[in-house]
């Protein structure tokens, strides 16, 4: 038996690779599949079964195109209904694959169709769980993102208390855990780092598994500081519950060379996006008038996700030499698949051409601390709920990027705003933002929060209630 767990940080999403005597089992692919069929060659094994643990809302899985090409089944839990081929399977149902067997647990609660999958080895032992969004490492699903479900977040998450209760906790202690995602993923709170568990380890250190936990504690304590849902999820669910386009196709049409001419046609004529996902450094010193910045060394599907609101808006790369593939591909992974090409020469084309170039001012947090000691100045913090709560620059302004598009109408174009995040990508992705829809007096804080609270200017920190 052999259980890899392929792990993807940007979008903080385990997959599960399961083989045994020749048969193969993947649980929640991504998007690009070629991988997981190379692996199944190379041990000369055939894929069986595609897994999945739910319809996922962050990101769109590979299900589709991997039964395609290898004629596996893809297999869903009770409830379910889908637009294609696929078996519906009943709680308790067991699937064999080599010597080993796979029961599902049927366990709603995050969705009405979540399932967590039992592995049972060789020997009959319970051995692990792939338990989807139902059971991560230090928390638990949140349970407002089913697809046009009458049931409130309350009644999923008092369906999420009982699955927990009567499917999960009853298995014996050493029973490891394998989630789908890890820390950074929107689908939790209080996600942990590590990617892999025990079933005793997470009752004793995760706090909606405690066993003196009353259902309706855990529903409040399950929902008290839950943000909306980036408006993508939504739509990946649909992806996934109702198909979409092969993965090779949207890589075939996306990945394509365009000459400075050819891009800026495209850019005027098609209403395309120009999308700069070059690191902020190279995009602060010149970049194409009305782009916008979301750098593929951040969290940039996400970031995709939250804040380009149309699925199917065409877009336009401006990519580091020889990462438009990988560009497409990870746009294609929540959904992007209308990419138009890229800017083939990059900005040195473009110059070369003699296109318009603008940059974005910039200033150090020591220069940024001397201008805020020397007079007003409007500030912008762009960072999380949470992290503005937590500690920020006395008198600055919270516009938190995940809602820009939202919040608009709280900046003014008469003045001139002083702009940072944590470390300096954020800021530079709601820079360029605010700078397309004709922002044009804005500075970015270099380094961010961290640099700044190293200069001694006046910082705000949240006092807990209780010292007061």
């Amino acid at each position: 038996m052999k259980i890899e767990q392929i792990y993807t940080g940007c979008l903080a999403q385990g997959a599960y690779y399961i083989e045994s005597n020749g048969e193969v089992a993947i649980i929640d692919p991504l998007r690009e599949t070629q991988q997981y069929i190379d692996k199944a060659q190379s041990e000369g094994a055939k894929i069986k079964y595609v897994f999945e643990t739910h319809f996922h809302a962050d990101f769109v899985s590979g299900h589709l195109d991997l039964a395609k090409k290898t004629g596996a089944t893809i297999v869903f839990g009770p409830g379910a209904s889908t637009s294609y081929e696929a078996h519906i399977a009943k709680d308790n149902e067991k699937f064999k694959i080599g010597n080993i067997t796979i029961k599902v647990l049927h366990t709603p609660g995050h969705t009405l169709e979540s399932s967590t999958y039992l592995l049972i080895d060789e020997n009959g032992e319970n051995h692990a769980i792939f338990s989807g969004d139902t059971l991560f490492l230090g928390d638990v699903g949140r349970p407002d993102l089913a697809i046009k479900s009458d049931l409130t977040k309350e009644d999923l998450a008092a369906m999420l208390y009982d699955s927990l209760r009567t499917k999960i906790m009853p298995l014996a202690d050493d029973v490891i855990v394998y989630p789908a995602h890890g820390a950074g993923s929107a689908c939790g709170k209080n996600l942990s780092k590590e990617t892999v568990g025990t079933i005793g380890e997470q009752k004793k250190t995760n706090y909606a598994l405690r066993a003196d936990m009353t259902k309706d504690e855990f529903v409040k304590e399950v929902l008290d500081g839950i943000p909306p849902p980036p408006q993508y999820f939504a739509k990946n669910a649909m992806m996934n519950k109702m198909g979409y386009e092969s993965f090779e196709n949207v890589l075939q049409t996306g990945d394509v060379a365009l000459d400075a001419t050819e891009f800026e046609a495209l850019a005027n004529h098609e209403g395309a996006l120009v999308l700069d996902v070059r690191s902020q450094s190279e995009y602060i010193k010149g970049h194409i008038p009305n782009s916008i910045f979301i750098g593929l060394n951040g969290g940039f599907a996400p970031w995709v996700g939250a804040l380009i609101t149309d699925l199917k808006q065409p877009i336009l790369l401006v990519v580091p030499e020889g990462k438009s593939k990988e560009a497409v591909t990870r746009l294609s992974r929540v959904g992007y698949d209308n990419t138009l090409g890229y800017l083939e020469g990059g900005m040195e084309a473009w110059k070369a051409a003699g296109k318009d170039i603008e940059s974005l001012n910039s200033v150090s947090a020591k220069e940024f601390a001397n201008r805020y000691k020397s007079g007003n100045i409007n500030i912008l913090d762009v960072r999380k709920d949470g992290e503005y709560s937590a500690s920020h620059v006395e008198n600055a302004q919270h516009f938190a990027l995940d809602y820009i598009n939202d919040k608009m109408n709280e900046v003014s174009k008469d003045k001139t705003y002083h702009v940072y995040c944590a470390g300096g990508y954020r800021s530079v992705i709601a820079a360029s933002i605010l700078k397309a829809r004709g922002f044009n007096n804005l500075i970015d804080v270099d380094a961010g929060f961290g640099a700044i609270k190293n200069t001694g200017i006046p910082i705000t920190d949240f006092v807990c209630p209780s010292t007061l």
